[in-house]
């Protein structure tokens, strides 16, 4: 006899406000316990260190994972200076110490340096693989390796405050794959000094915001005394900057089914005014519910990822 599968079929995403010292795959868990769902991801893994934004995808939602994990992501850190650790924030080993505090006029004076494609070399706790074994691991072990640099985009980096003379805190804006706490370290060490990420919170993840997300205890409370609309977001949510193109009831089904379809001049007069190029991704909608993903090709639209909730 097949097992049954556990929980229910809800798509959609819930914007976590993940709490410190908890990981993003407890976080994931809980929710998914919460709402009773048969499926559940995240977009942008955080330390448990950090808080702050973890959009969380439920069922056919998790198609959708990739473009949101790609999205910019916005945080505010806390740089205590004079303490390098071992794992580049409040969590580690303190490895090395250092005496000087920069001034507010030293730091504004480097952030440009830190602004734009730059090299970063990801922290030593990471998930990083390094010949197939994740250099968190490694580390553990006490083995000698150095992870290799790679060009990270940081497209914002702006000094917010200096509550005292060993800390400062700054809000970044940045691509996929840029670690804050190696920000943190090479912001110290651009100043002759050492330093780590005390505190990381995230603010945003692609279109997901602070002012979306909900605290856990919260969205426990919510489940079980408001509409799913008050805390669930649609499935599109996450496509927010990918153009929709309208499709009929007989589209969508030879869509659902994995069949290019032709565009019609209502459709080729929207891919007109989204300045969509040939190749480039957009979503099916049909009636405004989320079809498919698809590529525009040949004056057709060719499903990539199909939605069936």
């Amino acid at each position: 006899m097949a097992r049954r599968r556990r929980g229910r079929p809800i798509h959609g995403w819930i914007a976590v406000d993940k709490p410190k010292g908890m990981s993003s795959a407890h976080a994931v868990a809980r929710v998914r316990r919460i709402v009773d769902a048969a499926k559940a991801g995240h977009a942008g893994t955080l330390d448990p260190l950090a808080t702050g934004v973890l959009p969380v995808a439920l069922g056919e939602a998790t198609k959708t994972a990739s473009w949101a994990t790609a999205g910019d992501k916005t945080y505010r850190f806390m740089l205590r200076w004079g303490e390098r650790r071992d794992t580049d924030d409040g969590e580690g080993a303190v490895i090395e110490t250092g005496d000087l505090r920069p001034s507010e006029a030293a730091i504004l004076s480097v952030l440009d340096r830190f602004t734009g494609d730059i090299a970063q070399r990801p922290p030593r706790y990471s998930a990083v693989k390094l010949d197939g074994r994740r250099s968190y691991d490694l580390a553990r072990d006490a083995v000698e390796f150095e992870l290799p640099e790679r060009v990270v985009t940081v497209r914002t980096l702006v000094l917010l405050d200096m509550p005292d003379a060993d800390r400062a805190v700054f809000e970044t804006r940045c691509g996929k794959g840029t670690y804050v706490r190696s920000l943190a370290r090479d912001l110290a060490e651009a100043l002759g000094t050492v330093g780590h990420a005390e505190e990381i919170r995230r603010l945003a993840v692609g279109p997901f915001t602070e002012a979306d997300s909900i605290p856990l205890d919260i969205l426990e409370t919510l489940v079980h005394s408001a509409p799913a609309q008050d805390y669930l977001l649609p499935i599109e949510a996450a496509l927010d900057d990918i153009p929709a193109v309208p499709v009929s009831d007989s589209q969508a089904s030879l869509l659902r089914h994995g069949q290019p379809v032709r565009i019609s001049a209502r459709e080729r007069g929207v891919i007109a005014a989204e300045r969509v190029a040939e190749g480039d991704t957009v979503i099916a909608m049909a009636d405004g519910v989320l079809v498919a993903l698809a590529r525009f090709e040949d004056g057709a639209i060719r499903p990539t990822r199909v939605i069936n909730p």
